[in-house]
């Protein structure tokens, strides 16, 4: 694949995408949106391809068009924070350096994010007279709680990784030079040692369930889930790896494998206000 504003690249089972414009600090372009998004005009997009290569366990990142009216108008930013929600494979954020704007509503949706003492993170949008995007509206509220998000929403200020930090939006934060081979040494330790079926099925478990009214709908969900993959060839070689002392090796991948109920939930297509 050939990008012009991002890399991308798989190696021992882990895809690293890499936003690639550092002489403007990685600042979002159409071309970046479309090469990051599902179907971009013209050529591959990064985030369409990484969940079904059976190569790529984990990934780890560091389309607009003119509408005729408010109504028919999808924010790109939004376009890629979806399919990044619907991935089946776990993804983790890296952040050096300026996150700011979609820079960091880019990682919400990712499920682990480590930041360097460098990272100076910000919502900024309502000091640009403009409002959050990428559906960060809903993600960043349940990262961090409502009162957290509101304070940086409205504030719109740019804050340190300490505050991230202290905030639960990054989850540690790392030396500049240790922080891709900290994130790399996290996706190789999932990549390397659980199941791809098992990690994928938790994966859209916890972020599915986010907007569930009731514990049971996590029990009916749960049960169907273990009932189908206990009987599975994973759950077999789990548990005689265990046993035997040794590594798993587990040969079920959710480009072909994924049980017969995935996915539970129904799709959501984009329609206008006015529909």
């Amino acid at each position: 694949m050939t990008f012009r504003e991002i890399r991308y690249d798989v190696e021992d089972g882990v895809c690293t995408v890499t936003l690639n414009r550092p002489d403007r600090l990685n600042a979002v372009t159409t071309t970046m949106l479309g090469e990051l998004g599902p179907q971009p005009p013209g050529g591959p997009a990064a985030g369409s391809a990484a969940p079904r290569r059976p190569a790529a366990r984990t990934a780890d990142l560091a389309a607009r068009r003119r509408s005729a009216s408010a109504e028919d108008h999808r924010d790109g930013g939004g376009i890629v924070t979806l399919r990044v929600f619907d991935m089946t494979k776990p993804v983790i954020a890296a952040i050096n350096g300026p996150a700011v704007g979609f820079g960091i509503t880019l990682t919400l949706p990712m499920d682990i994010r480590i930041a360097s003492p460098a990272a100076r993170i910000g919502f900024v949008f309502v000091r640009r007279g403009v409002v959050p995007e990428a559906c960060s509206t809903w993600f960043l509220p349940r990262l961090v709680g409502i009162s957290q998000a509101a304070e940086w929403i409205y504030t719109g200020r740019v804050f340190s990784a300490e505050e991230a930090l202290a905030g639960r939006l990054v989850s540690r934060i790392v030396a500049p030079d240790a922080l891709l081979p900290a994130a790399r040494r996290l996706a190789l330790e999932i990549a390397e040692n659980t199941s791809a079926i098992s990690v994928t099925l938790a994966r859209q478990m916890m972020w599915k369930l986010l907007g569930a009214d009731h514990p049971l709908e996590a029990h009916r969900l749960d049960s169907q889930a273990m009932f189908w993959t206990g009987r599975s060839a994973d759950a077999r070689e789990g548990i005689t790896a265990f046993l035997e002392k040794r590594p798993a090796r587990f040969t079920l991948r959710p480009s072909a494998d994924l049980p017969p109920f995935y996915p539970w939930w129904r799709p959501r297509p984009f329609r206008s206000s006015r529909d």
